[in-house]
Formats: structure tokens, sequence, C-alpha cells
């Protein structure tokens, strides 16, 4: 495997329900920092929809085979990257929905899939009315490192990490839409802002691997406000890059033999 890692992080604000619209916006950002290669791009969660109940619902893609991941195998195979296609709502062949991420290869093929086992139903949050959990941690073995998969709320769980490590995961992503409400005031909405930067660090530093969070920015529900501050992070728990509060991408060359170098000389996934 490689000793660099070239990862693009994506942030952005989706129009509800407009797939076609946010797959192209998403295509036109990682065209734009495709110059020197890609080896990973993460996508937020909700990419293509927008948080919309009715999109949920009524625009679910099937299973392995929609047109939304027929788009991003290509755009793989065109920049010859591998993909962490944000989430998906994917409807099975017996009309179960779940929240899933789907990951693809440099040749566009799906190398994993991991459905989300934390869903948000607090403060208002109904997803698991509408979606089932899934119950498998998934880590992919890309052709640059090993990559371990989680969406949104499931960081809130350390547990689930523990799992991933314990699988070999060097690099953990999260897409995420980590919001709050709309007419939160500042000074709350900085607070939950600190909150999310230190989930992303604790992330990182207590399992020794680079941690990657791409989310959802702006006001794309009117109801809800999704904080941004999409992030990067080293095994120590530096922040290497932060995408702030705009619509933006981050990029950072990661050294994979720092948190190799790191799991052997301190073998945390042995532990319980």
């Amino acid at each position: 495997m490689n000793s660099q890692a070239k990862v693009l992080s994506l942030q952005f604000c989706p129009k509800i329900g407009d797939k076609m619209y946010n797959c192209n916006k998403i295509g036109q950002m990682i065209c734009d920092n495709s110059k020197d290669g890609l080896d990973l791009v993460v996508m937020p969660e909700f990419f293509s929809t927008g948080i919309d109940d009715r999109s949920f619902v009524g625009q679910p893609e099937e299973e392995n085979s929609s047109a939304v991941l027929s788009y991003f195998s290509q755009l793989a195979k065109q920049f010859s990257t591998n993909i962490i296609c944000g989430t998906i709502i994917e409807k099975t062949k017996d009309g179960k929905l779940y929240n899933t991420s789907y990951a693809l290869d440099r040749k566009g093929s799906i190398v994993g899939k991991y459905r989300k086992i934390h869903l948000y139903n607090y403060l208002g949050g109904n997803e698991g009315n509408k979606i089932c959990a899934g119950d498998t941690p998934v880590v992919v073995n890309f052709d640059f490192a090993r990559v371990g998969m989680s969406i949104c709320f499931d960081i809130r769980y350390p547990l689930l990490y523990k799992k991933l490590i314990k699988m070999g995961a060097e690099i953990i992503v999260s897409p995420s839409a980590w919001c709050t409400l709309s007419k939160t005031n500042e000074e709350d909405i900085a607070d939950f802002i600190n909150c999310w930067r230190a989930f992303n660090i604790s992330r990182a530093a207590e399992n020794l691997v680079y941690f990657v969070t791409s989310n959802l920015i702006g006001t794309s529900n009117p109801f809800l406000y999704s904080i941004g501050n999409s992030m990067i992070i080293n095994p120590m728990g530096k922040i290497l890059a932060n995408a702030q509060n705009i619509e933006n991408s981050i990029f950072k060359s990661l050294d994979m033999a720092l948190v190799r170098k790191l799991k052997k000389d301190y073998p945390i996934y042995n532990l319980d």
C-alpha cells in the first residue's frame, strides 16, 4: 500500500430533492480538485437529497443499482479515485429502507457498503421511524489503505470505532448531516460546533487513525441549519483541515506510514 494518501472531503448545501443538481455540483467539486490526483473522495450524508422526509420515502434508490451510484461510478473511473459515496436512501428488494454509504473503487465497482447503525431519533429527529438500522461494522480494503465506515450520529458511540480498528481501519470516514434547529442562537451554535469538533478529535486520537468527516452546510431544509466544519484529523488529534462554515472542499495528503507506525508501537486495538 502507498505511504501517502491524497484525500478530499466535500462540504456543500444540497437542493432538496434535486438529485441531478446535487450530483453535478459534487461532480464539479471533484473535477476542480483532481489536478494532482486523488486516492479518496468523501461526500456528505444525504448529499443527493438534502434532509427531507419526502425524498427519503418517495425517492429511494434501488439496492446496488441506483442512478446516483451509476453517476459516481463513472466519476470514480474518470478521475481514477476511490469514493465514499456519502449516504443514499437504499430500498431493498423486500421494501426496507436503509441510510447507506457505498464505497466505490477506482474502477467504479462497489467494494463495500455500510448501513447506518445509530439512527437519529432525538430532539425531534425521526430517522428511525422511516429507516431501518444496520447492524454490521464495515472496513474496506482499498488499494491505498484500510478505511472504516461510519455515518453522522455514529460519532457519539465510541465502541463502534473500537470495532473498526480491531478490523484494521487506518482511516475512518464519517459522511454527516450534523445540524441544529435553524432558529438556534449564535452562542448555542458555537457550543454545538465545539462539541462536534471534540467528537472529531476524540475519535481520531483514541483510535490512532486519520478521521475524515464530510458534512452538509447551511439551510437546505428551512427548519435545520447544518453546521459544516468538515474536518481531516490526524492520529494524534491534530486538525489538519477544517472547511469551516462555507461551501468548501478540503484536501490533505496523509502520511500512512505514521498511522501504521503508531498502530505497531501502541497496539490499542488489542485492548478491551
